[in-house]
């Protein structure tokens, strides 16, 4: 709970309250212990902290207990017997506001990137690209940023990647080789990032990270994000996550240290965030939880161990909760030491014997004190939550996202004109003009074709008629002839027979000859 003298207070112990300076609540945290040590109360009781102090948080809910924060708690008997230890007379029950959330839209408002928001390095990680493959991608969103083609979908980079694969030879003195086997494993991981239901996560509306910054009754605002099917895709939720936090990081004005943060972001299984990063990516993270303080932002991780999160940004984390860890094996035994030996040692105990020792709801505790120093740890009790402990029914989460503010602004997906349906104007155009200049091309052939026939018949009918009007004139010469001289009928007959003879074999022979010049001629051609 938050109380202006006492600060936000998490703990408490033998010497009293252990509160968070509230100056130094953006300089992160670490919420660590084995699973049901009571990591998921100890995040509840923070987040309602910071409620009542006016700071809007944002959380995961691996298992929907956290929506529990948006109603009203109740006394219990333990609460009852713990009361006094609290310093707590009267405790005052109160729900915080919340927002359900959900990748996926089921169990609460769509949180949406587009393509190139997420950009080619975050992409790169989420399909398991190796090195080839990276640079590849980057250029595709080279290439699309030249011809300022919009990236908004899956549909648009897999048009995309389509495109560059057809015009490769264009761009490879520029940009490099840029193989179709490799496109095409590209191609395939796009597939099996939908499969994974990433679909719906690329799109528009885009989501405006000022609405995980809001405030209701002087109560900041609880984003809580539904993951526990999300968390099936461990490589989305990580990648989103990690979206998330680069989007702030960019996006918000640098604000100096401020006397209460902006905005607490708590990342549940933070391990997940570390596995199987690529150098250049971890590099980039430890840049952005280093810097992002600056902009009134502090992030909070939950883990299992200390030693789950790299030693740079381990060492960035002032405000330390540990619940117990067991100690099976040597590697839990190390484990143990590791998280020891990331506290200023009490001289009251021994900080790695207590580490095994701490009961359910008990931790080892040491926040940053107003000068940014470490105090010493702790062994200490965390309050209990004044908002409800345990999941809301789906009764519960439908009303609390209808009467939301932003009911509404992301729920129906938008899809303008993009890179897939420029692409595809483009190849119907293509389409279209190759169709017009086959059938210009099918038109001119045909014109050429019919006026050699024209000219060819008419050779023939010009022979044919040359030589009928010379059998014509030579049978009425023959006529006349006969007629004069007197000649009998037989004689004129046989005569006659052999002049249309001589002129019939003329014609063929005509004929003949102008059909084999024209063919040959056009052998020749």
């Amino acid at each position: 709970m938050f109380d202006k003298e006492r600060g936000l207070y998490i703990a408490h112990c033998a010497n009293g309250a252990l509160s968070i300076t509230g100056k130094m609540a953006n300089r992160h945290g670490l919420i660590a212990g084995a699973t049901g040590t009571g990591k998921t109360v100890t995040l509840q009781v923070m987040a309602e902290t910071f409620c009542q102090a006016g700071v809007p948080c944002f959380m995961a809910d691996m298992k929907g207990d956290l929506s529990g924060i948006s109603q009203v708690g109740k006394m219990s008997g333990f609460i009852e017997k713990r009361l006094p230890e609290f310093e707590i007379e009267n405790p005052q029950f109160q729900a915080c506001p919340v927002r359900f959330y959900d990748v996926f839209g089921e169990q609460g408002h769509p949180m949406r990137a587009t393509i190139s928001q997420m950009g080619p390095q975050l992409l790169s990680r989420l399909m398991q690209l190796n090195e080839t493959q990276d640079g590849v991608l980057n250029i595709v969103f080279r290439i699309a940023d030249e011809r300022r083609l919009l990236l908004i979908d899956l549909k648009d980079l897999r048009s995309m990647l389509d495109w560059v694969s057809k015009h490769a030879r264009e761009y490879t003195t520029k940009y490099g080789n840029i193989s179709v086997q490799t496109i095409g494993a590209i191609q395939r991981s796009l597939l099996q990032l939908e499969a994974q239901g990433a679909d719906k996560f690329f799109g528009e509306p885009s989501f405006d990270i000022y609405d995980l910054m809001q405030t209701e009754g002087g109560k900041g605002v609880m984003s809580v994000l539904a993951a526990d099917k999300l968390m099936m895709q461990p490589k989305l939720y990580s990648t989103f996550l990690l979206w998330l936090l680069s989007e702030l990081y960019s996006t918000l004005p640098e604000v100096g240290d401020m006397e209460l943060p902006k905005l607490v972001f708590f990342f549940d299984e933070a391990h997940m965030l570390f596995n199987d990063t690529s150098k250049a990516l971890l590099d980039k993270i430890e840049q952005v939880i280093r810097l992002i303080r600056s902009k009134g932002v502090g992030i909070y991780f939950i883990t299992q161990s200390p030693t789950d999160i790299p030693e740079n940004i381990l060492g960035q984390l002032g405000n330390r909760v540990q619940h117990a860890l067991r100690a099976y094996t040597p590697k839990d035994q190390k484990a143990v030491k590791t998280a020891a030996d990331t506290f200023r040692a009490n001289p009251a105990f021994k900080t790695d014997e207590a580490i095994m020792n701490l009961e359910t709801g008990e931790a080892l505790v040491s926040f940053l004190d107003p000068k940014g120093a470490p105090t010493v740890v702790e062994r200490a009790k965390i309050l209990f939550p004044l908002s409800q402990i345990g999941a809301v029914t789906e009764g519960q989460r439908l009303d609390i996202i209808k009467q939301s503010r932003i009911f509404g602004k992301y729920d129906t997906p938008i899809d303008r004109e993009s890179a897939f349906e420029v692409l595809m104007a483009e190849a119907e155009q293509q389409m279209a003009e190759q169709e017009e200049e086959n059938a210009a091309k099918a038109e001119e052939k045909e014109a050429a074709s019919g006026k050699k026939k024209s000219g060819i018949m008419g050779k023939v009918m010009k022979a044919i008629l040359t030589a009928v009007t010379s059998t014509f004139a030579t049978i009425l010469g023959t006529y006349i002839s006969d007629k004069v001289t007197g000649k009998k009928t037989k004689s004129r007959t046989s005569a006659t027979g052999r002049v249309v003879k001589n002129a019939t074999s003329a014609a063929t022979r005509s004929v003949t000859r102008e059909l084999t010049r024209d063919i040959l001629g056009n052998l020749v051609k």
